[in-house]
């Protein structure tokens, strides 16, 4: 199998719910790294009209295989009606790094498509 990697970017308006997402991805083994950045400024349309709001950005480092089962957890335990979930590929990585990532997620790569 060829590994992929990936990182899968979320926001959330507290920085407890961040860690709570975070601390979820990693123990279900979805993640080797999870950071959370901020407070960020965000300004998105929402209903028709343009908001501001203080955001904390999550940022996930997996595996492109891993991707539906952790959209799927994000979705269950996500605070918003309809969170940013968005993955990027990740076009090189050191050999080192790559490794460690892949030792650290589950084995079982059963995606649920």
């Amino acid at each position: 199998m060829r590994v992929e990697a990936i990182q899968v970017a979320t926001t959330t308006s507290e920085k407890k719910d961040a860690e709570t997402l975070s601390q979820a991805v990693l123990e279900s083994r979805l993640a080797a790294c999870v950071q959370i950045s901020g407070p960020i400024d965000s300004r998105y349309w929402w209903n028709g009209r343009i908001e501001t709001a203080s955001e904390w950005l999550v940022t996930i480092k997996t595996r492109r295989d891993l991707f539906k089962r952790l959209e799927k957890l994000l979705l269950e335990k996500h605070s918003y009606d309809q969170p940013e979930i968005m993955a990027t590929a990740i076009v090189e990585v050191s050999a080192g790094y790559l490794k460690w990532l892949n030792e650290q997620v589950t084995s079982d790569s059963k995606d649920e498509k």
